[in-house]
């Protein structure tokens, strides 16, 4: 066909004698360019009626007119094997939800958004394996589909998604052609349709009739009825039928040729070959007459259509007056308006209309459009801001701005939108639209209208990226001349940081006329100077002049502060003055409580190696705030004591117990987590006295009372029962003992304890730990020799070190150094290392290089480095060493440095390290010269470790500009180095950073892998923003996937044939009748009679079922004799793992699921629930881990929530009797900052389904503590409902009294009720429910589920009286609710009082879930 045409067009030949109407000019206009008006419509003809509107910009992107215009269209013939045929199946049901998503936008609203399209573009090419549905659905919505782009973009978009689909292994029919075709013509494209002819012959693609007439369409649209005519000459002799598009086709190609009166003609060639014309022909001319500005001819034709009973729709007018509007005929459109009929559907196709008009720069057009929109002049305060969309669009577009002040002004005018200038310059800041945004604040001000000090932080934030302070200053100015004082935020996040000191901003500041005594400044003040200059801190705020500022507003500067400074005389100052005046405390918290969680706080943002290097400087700061009478809560002081456990540095518990009021003290001094309270030692030192004066063994009781008195920190009274049992001391008590004293920094009795232990039985050993913590307390008591002869027994005795107790050693040698004891760690390392209780790290080594840098002796931080370097071949803390040199300019020192790195390591471990250090010292134009050195290429190792150090420091200028520099750095991994500007984002809580991240993502092209896509999601809505890209929801449930089929190969046939057979089994199989199917198998066997896989498979998975696992394998056995090949299918393999978890046969199940794995078969989500839940039931921790290791490890994402694998830990560590490892681990996951509202509902479940009460009080009051300390609830609410589930109303009503708040969990309890009316004989539970919390919900809602709850227990006396109820208490019953009842009236034989609605449940469904879609539309709007 490509060749023809090319002949024609050699050969000048015309057919155009085929389309010749008597009376009509043949001539032409001259050959143009191809142009498209059509955009999309309900038929699959080429002109069909358009539902969207398109610009006539020209296309940027301009493709020539000749070969090869059309890109790479050929067929993918290779598919990539990369993953597994179940892999891809699990992707591509992890994408069909939005893919229903766009499609069910594009009915919805007649668009999609280019956020939604790409967002689902982005996906697919991050997880690949498109399908043709995909790829079909995708390139369709690149066309008229979004009003919102330019013409030129879209047809960039579509080429992109054509391309990258394709090289994702799409395979595309002529459907996608025809596709490609119909976005051609709607975005006006030009191109060649005989080459895109040749493309599609070149990829062995047949042409279609629909492609034909799409051809077609192309050439009319450019007034090329020559080549029209071959193509349809073409059509005629493959008697392919002549549609109404084609006659469509040739209206608009004689029109645009010049030949109107032609164009006019075709209706009447259409009837005479019996083709009647519809109003899509009649739409066609108008825009034809539109196109002239004929308005006389648009007007016949409009009747002659009325007369033809061709009633033209809404969206038809407004195809005409795109037309009209497009061609500069605007004079014409008023009349064309006035026949709009506002139909229903008329706002998403008008809104559609506007949104194409502002597009194409015909805004007037477009506003007048939109003040017909009825639903505006509603007095609906709802709906008085329909116009957002065209003022947000008008400011995307860049619409002058006195446009768009005209426009609102108007609007606010004729009551149309309430706010629209704030409207608008809020739409501008979105933008990034600096000028516009400043020239909007302006007119506010202007109008008297409130202007905050926010809206100029988009201004602010490009020179404080830049660290501009001309810039800032500048915009500071301008802010004064508007008469806005800067706030606390705007000061401390903008204006302040640019500043290199506080005094040059104050200065800079009253240059300009600004207060520096107004509260902001002052507050702000204390705000940056909390992180380093605690003195001044407490000068000024306790100055009595200060304002009153809550703790909160610089609780995370102060606590840095805390964390950097040695001046504990200031910390404990600041402290006091906190607890104090209440200056700083809100009017929910006293100070001494808002003081207490100050300091839980401190705590909870060091970690274990900062509590350890600062242990005597917090030890002390806890002590003199004891002296101070400054006291904390019980609950408070427990949440510290847990933390410092978690850290292993218990030694400051007794210091922070102390600060506990004496009346509660003993509470917590003596209910440690380990051993029980007070009662218990008493209960222990009688059973003693019992013991001793039966004459009988109490080295067992004697070590437990021991342990318990040093859980209570009671060394005193631990050695006086040691003095009175000394013969009856065992090993363990001894070592006990020893710890304690280790703790208390009891040097002598430690070291007497050690020697009586060694007379009594030299061969024992204390644990690593206790030998660790001697060898600490001996070394900073200068007692370094008997510390070296400690460590010397450990090697004699084999003392084993492992990962933790090798943290403790770095602990303990810190400990040392912090004491300025140089020689004293020396001699200790040399000892450790060279007995080999430990290898040289260079954490290890680390403690000696610190003690210089401490000392800020840079020189011999350098030589002790390179000393570790020679003798143990490590480098400790070379990063810090670097940079205090280059902070110092020393370059002959630093020049030294690189010397001996890049002889030791190697010239690229220098660059990196000379890298990091110039960006950490803010030389940033000296690192953008190291990272483009030649040749350099991106080591992830060392560009996570400075990314790391980023984020734990909160370093994001330095993390960006990193970021920045390494983006052409060869292999570098984008989406990793963007995922860690991310995390900052979100331990700073920064929202507007992510998203200004996430844009710079898609500029660079960066394909972002999931879980930085659930990281960057999970930022913008704790922030309430829309997330740009759509991720799998915790509720979404995948569809049951249909029954797989056995991938082996038949057998060969046999003598008998077994297609009878196997239909037989298979209907066995259904009803149920696995024993009876096994037996004649057993019978076909013997006969030798072949059977397919399939059979087999399914005879497995019925008696597995059923529970006869070993007759399933019986049946394995006979299909791999008889199908070499066989192997079982993935829901045969599931149901196994299934039922040996039920059985407890844990083992055989975690075998089951790794030959699974190892084969690349996906378990179903059931299958590693149970596995999970067993393993728990057994108390295996470990193979929990190991299940979620695996399942990490598959490579995609089974919408499998965390929290199986938490919860069954959780049970595990209960099943061993480990209560408080439960709640530790709950601990970390509620008041986590990653925390989400994850159910622990499971294990309340179970925990009182056995009357486990250890475990339930335990874990009860850390839910109540989560709640009332940490406003976490939902543990809480789980435990209440769980009791109100098993009907304990009394238990349930006394922890509501405990936790009120539990009444203002609305969306929980909601599922709840929600949950319950799925099933018979819940309705007690609902009213419980009710009677403890009545107004958790509308009545409305909840009644509508207590009708549900009748129906379904066929309790027509309780639905007459609830429905009663109802009507007298004047609530609106729903029609699904009617409709239930009125089937409970009826199988009672009863006349229901009223009538029955009369469509399908399901329809009234819909309509209650269509209002809350309709309501979330009109806000998105």
């Amino acid at each position: 066909m490509a060749a023809l045409l090319r002949s024609a067009r050699l050969l000048k030949f015309s057919p155009s004698g085929l389309f010749q109407i008597p009376g009509s000019r043949r001539s032409g206009a001259p050959l143009g360019r191809l142009y498209s008006g059509a955009v999309g419509g309900r038929r699959t003809g080429v002109c069909s009626r358009q539902i969207g509107f398109v610009s006539d910009s020209v296309s940027r992107c301009v493709w020539p007119y000749t070969a090869g215009c059309v890109r790479n269209y050929a067929v993918a013939t290779e598919q990539k094997d990369e993953a597994s045929v179940a892999v891809r199946s699990k992707q591509a049901q992890q994408f069909d939800w939005a893919l229903t998503k766009l499609d069910s936008s594009v009915r919805r609203t007649g668009r999609v958004t280019k956020t939604l399209l790409l967002r689902i573009f982005h996906d697919i090419c991050r997880t690949g394996y498109p399908s043709g549905n995909q790829a079909l659905l995708l390139l369709r919505s690149c066309g008229s589909l979004l009003p919102e782009m330019p013409m030129e973009e879209r047809n960039e978009l579509a080429h992109r998604v054509w391309d990258k689909l394709q090289e994702l292994g799409a395979q595309y029919d002529v459907s996608h052609y025809n596709a490609l075709l119909k976005v051609y013509l709607q975005n006006e494209f030009k191109f060649s349709p005989t080459d895109f002819l040749a493309k599609m012959e070149a990829a062995n693609i047949q042409p279609n009739r629909v492609t034909y007439q799409r051809l077609i369409a192309a050439y009319c649209q450019n007034g090329d009825i020559e080549g029209a005519s071959t193509i349809l000459g073409f059509m005629k002799s493959k008697d392919l039928p002549i549609t109404e598009a084609v006659f469509s086709s040739l209206v608009t190609g004689h029109a645009r040729a010049g030949d109107i009166e032609s164009a006019a003609n075709i209706l009447s060639v259409m009837r005479g070959a019996g083709v009647e014309p519809s109003p899509d022909t009649y739409v066609t001319l108008l825009n034809a007459y539109a196109e002239k500005g004929d308005l006389e001819s648009m007007k016949q034709t409009l009747e002659t259509a009325e007369s033809a009973d061709c009633s033209l729709m809404d969206r038809d007018i407004m195809q005409v007056i795109f037309t009209l509007a497009k061609a500069g005929h605007q004079q014409h459109i008023p009349e064309m308006i006035e026949r709009l009929r506002h139909e229903r559907g008329y706002i998403p196709d008008a809104m559609n209309l506007c949104l194409s008009l502002i597009t194409q720069g015909q805004e007037d057009v477009a506003f007048s459009l939109l003040k017909t929109f009825p639903t505006l002049q509603s007095d609906s305060s709802d709906l008085s801001n329909l116009g957002n969309f065209f003022l947000r669009h008008c400011v995307n577009m860049d619409t002058a701005l006195e446009k768009v002040v005209r426009y609102c002004k108007e609007l606010q005018e004729l009551k149309l939108h309430t706010a629209p200038l704030t409207f608008t310059l809020s739409c501008a800041l979105e933008a990034r639209k600096l000028g516009a945004s400043l020239e909007l604040i302006k007119l506010l001000k202007e109008q008297n209208l409130p202007v905050r000090p926010h809206y100029f932080w988009p201004v602010l934030a490009q020179p404080l990226k830049e660290n501009n302070i001309a810039g800032v200053v500048e915009v500071m100015r301008g802010m004064e001349k508007l008469g806005v004082s800067p706030d606390l935020e705007t000061l401390s996040i903008y204006i302040l940081p640019v500043f290199p000191s506080l005094e040059a901003a104050r200065q800079a500041l009253k240059d300009l006329g600004i207060s520096v005594d107004s509260e902001a400044f002052v507050c702000a003040e204390v705000r940056s100077l909390a992180a380093s200059d605690l003195a001044k801190v407490y000068t000024i705020m306790s100055d009595p002049s200060f304002p009153p500022l809550d703790l909160s507003f610089f609780r995370s500067s102060l606590i840095t502060g805390f964390k950097k400074s040695s001046d504990v005389e200031s910390m404990v100052k600041i402290t006091e003055l906190l607890y104090k005046d209440k200056r700083f405390s809100n009017s929910n918290f006293n100070p001494s409580e808002a003081t207490s969680y100050f300091l839980y706080n401190l705590f909870d943002n060091m970690s274990a190696g900062q509590v350890e290097a600062q242990e005597y400087k917090l030890r002390s700061f806890l002590n003199q705030l004891q002296t101070r009478n400054v006291t904390i809560s019980l609950n408070i002081c427990r949440g510290i004591k847990n933390l410092l456990e978690s850290y292993h540095c218990t030694e400051l518990i007794k210091d922070v117990i102390a600060l506990v009021d004496p009346k509660e003290r003993g509470s917590v001094s003596a209910a440690p987590r380990a051993t029980g309270d007070e009662n218990k030692v008493l209960a222990l030192e009688n059973k003693l006295a019992e013991l001793k004066a039966e004459n009988k063994p109490l080295g067992l009781v004697l070590k437990q009372a021991i342990q318990a008195l040093g859980a209570e920190e009671n060394l005193q009274r631990a050695l006086e029962l040691k003095q009175q049992h000394e013969e009856e001391m065992t090993a363990g008590a001894y070592a006990t003992l020893i710890n304690l004293c280790c703790r208390h920094n009891n040097v002598e009795e430690a070291l007497n304890l050690k020697r009586e232990m060694s007379r009594k039985d030299s061969s024992v050993a204390l644990d690593p730990s206790k030998y660790i913590a001697l060898v600490k307390m001996l070394s900073v008591n200068d007692k370094v020799e008997e510390a070296v002869d400690i460590l010397k027994q450990m090697k004699e005795k084999n003392v084993v070190l492992d990962d933790n107790h090798i943290t403790s050693v770095f602990h303990m040698l810190s400990a040392v150094v912090a004491k300025g004891g140089i020689s004293t760690v020396r001699r200790l390392q040399d000892t450790i290392f060279t007995l080999g209780l430990a290898k040289p790290t260079a954490n290890l080594c680390s403690p000696v290089v610190t003690a210089y840098l401490d000392s800020n002796d840079v020189s011999g931080a350098l030589e002790a480095a390179l000393e570790c370097q020679k003798l143990y071949n490590q480098l400790p803390r070379i990063h810090d060493i670097i940079v205090a040199l280059v902070e110092k300019g020393d370059t002959d020192l630093l020049q030294k440095a690189m010397d001996f790195i890049s002889q030791e390591r190697g010239e690229m471990t220098m660059l990196y390290d000379l890298f990091f250090a110039f960006l950490q010292t803010g030389r940033y134009r000296e690192a953008r010269k190291i990272v483009e050195t030649p040749g350099l290429r991106a080591k992830p190792g060392r560009l996570q470790w400075y990314g790391e150090k980023c984020i734990i420091s909160n370093q994001m200028e330095a993390l960006e500009q990193m970021v920045e520099m390494t983006a052409k750095l060869f292999e570098c991994d984008r989406d990793e180095m963007y995922s860690y500007i991310l995390r900052l984002c979100k331990e700073t809580n920064d929202w507007q950073k992510a998203d200004a991240t996430w844009t710079k993502m898609q500029e660079e092209n960066v394909i972002p892998r999931e879980r930085t896509l659930r990281l960057l999601a999970d930022i913008l809505k704790s922030n309430g923003q829309d997330v740009p890209f759509e991720v799998p929801e915790t509720w979404y449930e995948q569809a049951t996937p249909h029954t797989q089929q056995v991938r082996s190969p038949l057998a060969p046939p046999s003598a008998a044939s077994g297609a009878d057979f196997q239909a037989s089994l298979l209907a066995l199989c259904k009803k149920g009748k696995a024993k009876e199917a096994l037996g004649k198998l057993k019978e076909l066997d013997k006969q030798g009679v072949a059977l397919g896989p399939l059979p087999y498979d399914h005879l497995i998975r019925a008696l597995v079922a059923q529970g006869f696992i070993e007759d399933a394998m019986t049946v394995k056995q006979i299909a791999e004799s008889r199908v070499p090949s066989f192997k079982l299918s993935d829901v045969a393999n599931s149901l196994l793992i299934i039922s040996h978890s039920k059985r407890g046969q844990t083992k055989e199940a975690l075998e089951k699921l790794k030959s699974m794995l190892q084969l690349d078969h996906v378990p179903s989500n059931l299958a590693i629930t149970r596995l999970v839940q067993a393993l728990g039931n057994h108390g295996d921790v470990a193979g929990i881990q190991e299940v979620e290791s695996l399942i990490k490890s598959l490579g995609t994402n089974l919408n499998l929530s965390s929290m199986v694998f938490v919860n069954n830990t959780a049970l595990a560590h209960i099943t061993n009797g480990d209560v408080e490892l439960a709640v530790e681990l709950f601990d970390g996951i509620y008041t986590s900052p990653n925390s989400s509202n994850a159910s622990m509902s499971f294990v309340f479940r179970k925990v009182l389904e056995s009357g486990n009460d250890k475990a339930l009080d335990k874990l009860s009051a850390m839910a109540e503590r989560l709640a009332n300390h940490f406003a976490c609830y939902r543990p809480a609410s789980d435990l209440f409902l769980q009791l109100l589930d098993l009907d304990k109303v009394d238990d349930a009503k006394f922890m509501l009294a405990r936790c009120n708040a539990l009444a203002e969990q609305k969306e929980v309890l909601l599922s709840f009720v929600a949950q319950k009316a799925q099933s018979p004989g819940q309705t007690g539970k609902i009213k419980n429910l009710m009677s403890l919390v009545p107004d958790f919900t509308e009545k409305e809602v909840l009644y509508a589920y207590l009708m549900k709850c009748h129906v379904l227990d066929k309790d027509l006396p309780s639905a007459k009286a609830l429905y009663e109820q109802m009507q007298k208490e004047g609530l609106h019953v729903d029609e699904l609710s009617l409709k239930r009842l009125a089937g409970l009236y009826r199988e009672a034989g009863e006349t229901a009082p009223f009538s029955e609605p009369p469509e399908s449940f399901k329809f009234y469904a819909e309509r209650l879930r269509e209002k809350a879609t309709k309501r979330q539309a009109q806000a998105e709007e």
